[in-house]
């Protein structure tokens, strides 16, 4: 919950300052708690986020241990993609194609220094303390890059039976890319990677949130399926907006078809279970026609 780039410390959540004394701090602990209380109106993902900034720095021991830790935890995450850690383990990867994160990770990068007024290190610019107080649109670009690069180690992880794009081009601008095209035995998904530090609510098919802005994830990431498509010869079975766990209420959100394809909107942690098992009403690709899939998309993908 509070390892995104986008997200508000324990402290913003309960609304007090990183100063503020025990005393002062269960009292505003008390009120937040009434305020958010689902039973008395309040927003039930809240009112999680209240508790869970509590269980962090509820106690001397607990806010100690919060405070020592939790910049040079911040500045691990964010430095180094998890996607490149060799894997400790024997189990055959999926067969993966591009880095994921990786475009959004150099734009971050330029926006950062951009905004500096200078050329910065990786050290500086993963400086916890300079990534918080930068703009909401630098912190979202490190935000979504960090959700490709999970999304990147989970797919990973799936077996030999999976084969993975990453940053695949889509047109002559790389800001549209589609992030991840995944080739399973249970069908061809179209995969979107975001965080936008807040909880996701839909309507009419599409995602909502005050976060979001004017923005449409679900209708960007069916357009690139699309171009993808075309391109490749191919069909999509499916089409998989994947969300931090925390920023989504349920486990899966079905959205239904949309321009001919089951989408679907799920918890990160559910993704590997959707993608072995098939998002609902999904076109399964088997025998002979899922070498040719894999053939024709290795011949048009290219990645940005």
């Amino acid at each position: 919950m509070f390892d995104s780039p986008l997200a508000a410390s324990p402290y913003e959540v309960l609304g007090v300052d990183p100063a503020v004394g025990d005393d002062d701090l269960r009292r505003a602990y008390r009120v937040r708690l009434r305020q958010t209380h689902p039973d008395t109106g309040g927003d039930a993902a809240v009112f999680i986020r209240v508790q869970h900034a509590w269980e962090l720095i509820g106690t001397a021991e607990a806010r100690a241990r919060y405070d020592r830790g939790r910049d040079e935890d911040a500045r691990r995450r964010w430095a180094g993609p998890a996607s490149r850690a060799a894997s400790s383990g024997t189990r055959p990867r999926s067969r993966v194609h591009g880095q994921a994160g990786a475009w959004r990770r150099r734009r971050y990068l330029q926006l950062a220094a951009d905004w500096a007024g200078h050329e910065l290190s990786e050290h500086q610019a993963y400086d916890p303390t300079f990534v918080r107080t930068a703009p909401w649109e630098v912190r979202r670009m490190l935000a979504d890059a960090l959700a490709e690069e999970a999304t990147g180690e989970m797919v990973a992880e799936l077996g030999i039976g999976f084969t993975v794009w990453h940053d695949v081009a889509v047109g002559t601008d790389a800001a549209h890319k589609l992030d991840h095209v995944v080739l399973s035995p249970s069908g061809l998904y179209a995969v979107m990677s975001e965080d936008v530090g807040d909880t996701v609510r839909f309507r009419q098919g599409e995602a909502i949130g005050q976060a979001l802005g004017g923005s449409t994830p679900i209708a960007d990431l069916l357009g690139r399926a699309r171009a993808v498509a075309r391109t490749a010869k191919v069909r999509f079975g499916g089409a998989i907006l994947v969300l931090p766990d925390d920023d989504l209420d349920q486990v899966v959100v079905p959205l239904g078809e949309r321009r001919g394809i089951p989408t679907v909107a799920v918890r990160r942690s559910a993704l590997r279970g959707i993608l072995r098992s098939g998002v609902p009403g999904a076109r399964t690709i088997g025998g002979n026609e899922l070498f040719d899939v894999r053939t024709r998309l290795q011949q048009t993908v290219r990645l940005v």
